[in-house]
């Protein structure tokens, strides 16, 4: 039996399957990781600060202008479109198989290909508020801004976006652990586990099916009952029936 079947073997004795993912689901439609070679971490330090600064609140509030260059140049996810990885994750929600996504990704690529219960741990690019009054506006309305974008009430727009300094939203966080708790397979892609408190999450699992899809070796595959090394959208592709 090769990995890919023991996977689709899993996934039909299973019920209640939550996906926690990070950004190795995304690289695969086009939108970088921060760590790597050709990371956002290391574009950021053409702008001249600490990826930990220009990323942080404090940073935000004092530099709006500043952050807001960097933010447009390389956060918003832009036309990029959901791939194998997010529509199976929506097709295996819609069989009645899956019952949550726990991203870490801000990209929103989740919700774009179908999937209803996501708790978006760093937040979402597709989100920003008015700080003043709350205003929603949508990615499109940053991108196409200049400079600090204001509100129409003259507040500074804020992305709804975890920065350092601050921290997971509390219901998101909540809702997350709660369905990993009741989960009776955990299937975890994308990610290295090494970038907490989200990586945490896999600690909260008490089921006998823990599934690691990524391509490259994490501190937990020790512990894993299947580990995968390989494309997470060929994998949950090949695994849901999802074409090319």
């Amino acid at each position: 039996m090769t990995p890919v079947e023991k996977l689709k073997e899993m996934i039909e004795a299973s019920g209640r399957i939550v996906f926690l993912g990070g950004a190795g689901v995304s690289t695969e439609s086009g939108i970088p990781d921060f760590r790597s070679e050709n990371g956002i971490f290391k574009a950021i330090r053409d702008y001249g600060y600490p990826p930990e600064t220009l990323l942080s609140r404090s940073f935000f509030d004092r530099h709006t202008d500043e952050f807001y260059r960097y933010y447009r140049d390389l956060l918003l996810s832009g036309s990029a479109k959901p791939n194998r990885a997010h529509l199976a994750l929506a097709e295996l929600e819609r069989r009645g198989k899956l019952t949550a996504v726990a991203t870490q990704n801000i990209d929103g690529l989740h919700t774009m290909a179908g999937s209803k219960n996501v708790y978006e741990l760093h937040g979402s690019v597709k989100r920003n508020y008015c700080m003043k009054c709350h205003k929603f506006y949508d990615e499109s309305f940053i991108a196409s801004s200049s400079g600090v974008p204001h509100c129409e009430c003259g507040g500074v727009i804020k992305p709804d976006v975890v920065l350092y300094e601050e921290g997971l939203d509390h219901d998101t966080l909540t809702g997350a652990v709660t369905h990993i708790m009741r989960a009776d397979m955990l299937i975890v892609g994308g990610t290295s586990l090494q970038v907490y408190p989200a990586a945490g999450l896999i600690d909260y699992y008490r089921g006998d099916r823990l599934v690691l899809i990524n391509k490259s070796s994490t501190p937990y595959d020790r512990y894993a009952d299947l580990v995968i090394n390989d494309s997470i959208g060929k994998v949950l592709g090949e695994a849901v029936g999802i074409p090319e």
